[in-house]
């Protein structure tokens, strides 16, 4: 912070260096962009996700199990493979790899919903969908079938509908799989630091020892990148205090030269979701029966308040010309709720949209609008991130609120969201699911989490990968600083002094 003496002083005639912002080296993934226009549409069927996803991951799961239970067996027999879940048999020691679904009577259902008077209003949603009474009922099932699941594992390890796995056990007269053991896809390949910038210079320039040197010059200087999540504009106030105060710390105009040096290393700002707060729900209709007929230009601005996305057109406006920003819409933005959600549209930025790359170009621009969940690699690291949703649906179908145990699983599952299309709504994919993850990030934050939460996981052959989780900063006043050197993680807190 700035001392005393380094404020509300007189000029001097001291020169200060000029800083200078580091550069970001950054190489976006368009992995979750959606098809456009004609080519989009939702006549098919969800179902088929769950298809694609086990035919995605079987192989390295098959690959895991056969590893680990080769040489298994009880009282002499041993474990042999079923490749359909149909095709175990009851009293046969085998293991079946197959997708969990979790029936629980507590989670929303369409069809039920259908079936009652569909006048009523709807329940509040539920925090958790777990039934004080143990009636859920774990099951894995595939093309084939479906086959009810018990067992110790099931109590010690976290599943919720949509993981895939392979359990290992044997069918009980009741008709019951009884699991002794069960493995997961585990942690992916990960991708060395650089590789992918260096593979695509590589295959522009050639492959000499020249260009490679040139590769490496243009590699960014180790810095710091700034997360941050739940900005929570509303539409009935100016900025807040606390957001004018991060606005000046990443502009290099807050404290004293010290913390000026240390916001000059800040290479890049990623908005992590929610940066505008929760809409005020619309008059029911029969409460507009009296009013006039809506314009048939522009918009009412009864029904519309333009307020909250002008403050943040401002507040990245304003960043911009100084430090890069990637935003990624969350909850409570204005993007298609389904997952994954596509970018804000420029239009709604006019002022931001300026340093945005020109359509139909291959290079990001200065201000990067793109998609919930996004990945890409910055500075050299494979980044993965989502505005919240997936970790929040998963923390319904399981005891506690860990929120690192639950961003760890997601990665050993391999599934980013796991609990699509079931209570989490998803475009219905029909080739692949982007969802699962293919290669496994260096750094997995998480944004609008209940409280800031860091810790590093390792893989079985040596991967290594940061978990972040990022609070909510209307709530906490907490921005994430990620050293792009060591991958450490800070956070720094902005509070405005209470006199009351």
């Amino acid at each position: 912070m700035a001392k005393d003496q380094e404020l509300l002083q007189s000029p001097s005639p001291k020169e200060y260096p000029l800083l200078e912002r580091l550069a970001s080296k950054y190489n976006p993934l368009h992995t979750f962009e959606l098809a456009k226009g004609d080519k989009k549409h939702y006549q098919q069927q969800y179902a088929d996700i769950y298809f694609l996803r086990l035919a995605m991951l079987k192989p390295a799961i098959e690959e895991a199990a056969e590893a680990e239970w080769a040489e298994f067996e009880v009282a002499g027999e041993k474990v042999r493979k079923v490749d359909r879940v149909l095709d175990v048999r009851q009293g046969d020691l085998c293991w079946v790899v197959g997708t969990i679904y979790v029936d629980m009577p507590l989670k929303p259902n369409i069809l039920e919903d259908i079936s009652k008077d569909h006048w009523i209003s709807a329940p509040p949603p539920r925090e958790k969908y777990r039934s004080s009474d143990g009636n859920d009922l774990t099951m894995l099932e595939d093309e084939s079938g479906r086959l009810r699941l018990i067992g110790t594992p099931l109590q010690t390890t976290m599943l919720v509908t949509g993981c895939i796995v392979a359990v290992m056990g044997t069918e009980n007269a009741n008709g019951d799989f009884e699991i002794i053991d069960l493995k997961v896809a585990d942690l992916p390949r990960q991708p060395q630091r650089w590789e992918r910038d260096e593979s695509a210079a590589i295959l522009a320039n050639g492959n000499n020892g020249k260009q490679k040197k040139t590769v490496e010059s243009d590699r960014a200087i180790d810095g710091k990148i700034a997360i941050v999540s739940g900005l929570g504009i509303r539409g009935n106030e100016a900025n807040s205090l606390t957001l004018d105060l991060l606005m000046e710390f990443l502009l290099g105009e807050a404290c004293g030269p010290e913390e000026q040096q240390n916001s000059s290393k800040i290479s890049r700002l990623i908005v992590a979701g929610n940066s505008l707060a929760e809409a005020s729900p619309l008059p029911a209709t029969n409460d507009q029966s009296g009013k006039k007929a809506s314009k048939k230009y522009g918009y009412d601005s009864s029904a519309y308040n333009p307020a909250p996305t002008a403050h943040l057109d401002s507040f990245l406006a304003t960043l911009l010309p100084t430090i890069p920003v990637t935003l990624i819409p969350g909850d409570s933005d204005p993007a298609n709720v389904s997952l994954p959600q596509q970018p804000i549209h420029p239009a709604m930025l006019p002022h931001s949209r300026a340093y945005a790359a020109m359509p139909g170009s291959d290079e990001p621009g200065w201000f990067d609008s793109t998609t919930n969940p996004w990945e890409g690699d910055v500075d050299g690291w494979r980044m993965m991130g989502n505005g919240g949703q997936p970790i929040d649906d998963i923390f319904k179908y399981v005891e506690g609120d860990d929120r690192l145990d639950m961003m760890e699983n997601v990665l050993r599952w391999r599934c980013g969201a796991p609990t699509a299309p079931d209570t989490l709504w998803c475009y219905p994919f029909q080739e692949k699911d982007p969802f699962v993850v293919e290669e496994c990030p260096h750094v997995f934050f998480v944004g609008n989490q209940p409280r800031f939460e860091t810790t590093v996981i390792e893989g079985p052959v040596g991967q290594s990968v940061t978990l972040i989780a990022v609070p909510v900063f209307r709530d906490t006043g907490e921005l994430v600083l990620l050293d792009t050197s060591t991958l450490e993680v800070e956070v720094m807190k902005f509070e405005v002094y209470d006199t009351s």
